[in-house]
């Protein structure tokens, strides 16, 4: 009978490799799943050439791609992987499946990248870490101590929800700002035409009257000179701010003092720092939870929490722990995180359930944020409609004060 070499997988994504007799090709890879692998490829044992998919299936080629992978997108992934793993697939059968589940790109090349790698023996986090791109140090630290203890499914799951979360956060907030954002530029397309179409035929109106203006329309008249012989000084301005910021947060002292600025801000100062602590505590907890120790999980969350001045607090508190601190402490003195959060540190650190209290602070500042993007939204829409009218108030008023002027002027002419 004739014998064919194999390569296949085990339920925990694991290699093996070995030779089985059998009639064919299909009998021989039969065999090999009734033993609980998931064959990959046989070949003829004398073949010596190139060996083929057992299933039939041809390789899918990749295309070329550009641009990078969305958070959207590695959400879905990584719910789907949850699923596929918990339902008790291998890993290279898991991404065999998800690989056909996305559009041609970047991610899908990612997917055949770590399919390939994991099939050739590598660990499913080493052959993750190839893309950091893709899959950051946070991501792949959690898959590394998911395989560690052989809670892979889960490590997926609670990926999956601290990422889905993440993402409900942030389409919040982006929502809320959409509406004022697009009442702002309609409102300013709509004054940039008054004052580059509308006030000029005004001005060339009073010069022909000859009449003596008052100090509001000077002023109108002036803005309106100015913006339309300078056009292109609002761009440019705005651009070289952002030039100025870019080149300001480009070493670490200058994205200190602009993130410490930021939380300054009155009201969005602290929107900003109770997103970051949520940011902060949802990730430690989920790291904990994972089994990441707790020295790997803040270096981690140093490079992911999104805030300088936060970032500083996490290093302190990491320096601290290594000299053999506790985690409240120096979180209490770091002047960034409120009572509340190192109370909850605090009994969690007693009680040993960190992970469960952290998450508990990460729902609770959740939720405040909730609910200030929702006071800001139900303040912003009257400041905004008053301000608007402010504006179209004072144009319409400074061009209306000589009209009454010319008005009364031809008024007293008629009668004379």
């Amino acid at each position: 009978m004739p014998v064919f070499a194999y390569e296949a997988v085990d339920a925990k994504g694991k290699p093996a490799k070995g030779e089985i007799e059998a009639r064919t090709k299909e009998e021989a890879a039969d065999k090999v799943r009734n033993d609980g692998f998931y064959v990959t490829k046989v070949e003829p044992k004398s073949a010596g050439g190139s060996m083929r998919v057992a299933t039939g299936e041809a390789k899918r080629k990749k295309t070329l791609a550009f641009g990078g992978v969305s958070a959207k997108q590695l959400t879905q992934f990584t719910r789907q992987f949850a699923t596929l793993i918990d339902a008790g697939l291998p890993v290279v059968r898991s991404l065999d499946i998800l690989q056909n589940q996305f559009q041609p790109g970047s991610l899908q090349n990612a997917i055949m990248d770590v399919k390939d790698d994991v099939q050739g023996g590598s660990a499913l986090s080493e052959a993750m870490a190839k893309h950091p791109k893709i899959w950051d140090t946070l991501y792949t630290s959690m898959v590394k101590a998911g395989e560690a203890g052989g809670v892979l499914e889960t490590i997926f799951t609670r990926l999956s929800e601290f990422m889905e979360k993440s993402q409900k956060l942030k389409r919040q907030i982006v929502s809320a700002l959409v509406y004022p954002a697009a009442v702002l530029t309609i409102a300013g397309v709509i004054v940039l035409f008054i004052i580059t179409v509308v006030i000029p035929k005004f001005k060339v109106m009073f010069e022909d009257f000859n009449t003596s203006l008052p100090l509001p329309t000077l002023i109108l008249i002036g803005v309106t000179d100015v913006v339309r012989h300078n056009i292109w000084m609002p761009p440019v301005a705005i651009f070289g701010l952002w030039l100025i910021m870019k080149l300001i947060t480009a070493s670490p002292k200058g994205r200190y003092v602009i993130d410490s600025m930021k939380l300054r801000f009155p009201v969005f100062g602290t929107l900003l720092r109770k997103t970051a602590i949520s940011r902060f505590a949802r990730t430690l907890g989920t790291l904990i939870a994972a089994g990441v120790p707790i020295l790997d999980a803040l270096n981690i969350i140093r490079g992911t929490v999104g805030n300088a001045v936060v970032s500083t607090a996490v290093g302190d508190v990491q320096t601290a722990i290594r000299e053999g601190d506790s985690i409240a402490e120096p979180l209490r003195h770091s002047g960034v995180f409120d009572d509340m959060v190192v109370n909850m540190v605090d009994v969690g650190e007693e009680t040993g359930e960190l992970d469960k209290m952290l998450m508990k602070v990460a729902d609770t500042y959740d939720n405040e944020v909730d609910t200030m993007v929702a006071g800001l939204m139900g303040l912003l829409e009257p400041l905004i409609i008053v301000f608007m009218g402010l504006v179209v108030g004072g144009i319409v008023i400074a061009l209306f004060m000589p009209l009454i002027e010319i008005m009364k002027t031809m008024g007293g002419a008629a009668g004379g």
